[in-house]
């Protein structure tokens, strides 16, 4: 080969190899910079700088569709754009997760529709929406026997073994009554998504650890506040069983009595629709 092409070769490849590599330090440092401006905005405005994404979204067939509209009652109140994001988000968790019937139960359509549609509205203003502590969802017909506690059980989450385990009869029932701020679905995924958060170090995950430290310093702070929330009994003696209770049954109580909720404890309501990033439906 002529020495002074084997030159020019080498010298191109050389070339090649050097734009690869500030091309690859150029996108890093497009993508740091993005970081920290969207830091900036969460800082500021304590929501993601974007959640839902138009691109490539999955769809639900019809007589999926059809369980969201004659039973879940969000998703009839989201308008025709939500409604394309919501049909993604049901379809990707249905996908992502393993539902397991218990004591002779046969999964269907609609349990694997409902019980993840409950996790979508409740992870709807998040960016990431899988809750990845949750990797098995186990159903019994109804209640169950734990040997967590050696009890009877109707709904727990066991972060060890990212199972979530509920009764299919009383959550059924969380539902069929929507105003008593006792909903078995969103207290059960509520602990998941409270766990989750901890654990994970994603914006969304971040805005709701974030968000629950300055309710829990509110209350800390606010001796009057708190002596009126308990005196109010509007949230159930469960939830001062501890920390993770009382999220739990804050978010029970959001979802179902927003109003009231909201003219009770607005500073409360406030900083719990900052945890969720809660700004559609109405709320």
């Amino acid at each position: 080969m002529n020495l002074l092409l084997l030159i020019e070769q080498l010298t191109t490849g050389g070339k090649v190899v050097i734009g690869v590599f500030f091309a690859i330090l150029l996108g890093m440092l497009f993508y740091f910079a993005l970081k920290m401006a969207e830091l900036s905005y969460v800082m500021k405005r304590k929501k993601p700088f974007y959640v839902h994404s138009p691109f490539f979204l999955k769809q639900l067939n019809e007589p999926q569709k059809l369980i969201l509209q004659n039973q879940f009652k969000f998703y009839n109140k989201l308008n025709s754009k939500y409604k394309k994001y919501f049909e993604h988000r049901v379809a990707s968790f249905i996908a992502d997760k393993e539902f397991v019937g218990r004591s002779g139960l046969q999964i269907t359509e609609e349990m694997k529709v409902l019980i993840s549609a409950t996790a979508v509205m409740l992870t709807f203003g998040f960016r990431d929406f899988y809750i990845a502590l949750v990797n098995n969802i186990f159903i019994y017909p109804e209640e169950f026997y734990s040997t967590i506690n050696d009890d009877y059980h109707k709904g727990e989450f066991n972060p060890k073994l990212q199972t979530l385990v509920l009764s299919w009869k009383d959550f059924k029932k969380g539902f069929a009554i929507d105003n008593d701020n006792l909903n078995l679905g969103i207290h059960e995924f509520a602990h998941a998504i409270h766990l989750n958060s901890i654990k994970e170090r994603d914006v969304s995950s971040t805005i709701f650890s974030d968000s629950f430290k300055e309710l829990t310093t509110l209350l800390s702070n606010e001796e009057t506040l708190r002596k009126d929330l308990i005196a109010s009994k509007y949230f159930r003696d469960y939830a001062y069983t501890n920390q993770f209770e009382f999220i739990a049954v804050i978010i029970e109580t959001f979802i179902e009595t927003p109003d009231e909720f909201k003219s009770l404890f607005p500073e409360i309501y406030d900083k719990t629709k900052q945890m969720l990033n809660f700004n559609f439906a109405g709320y």
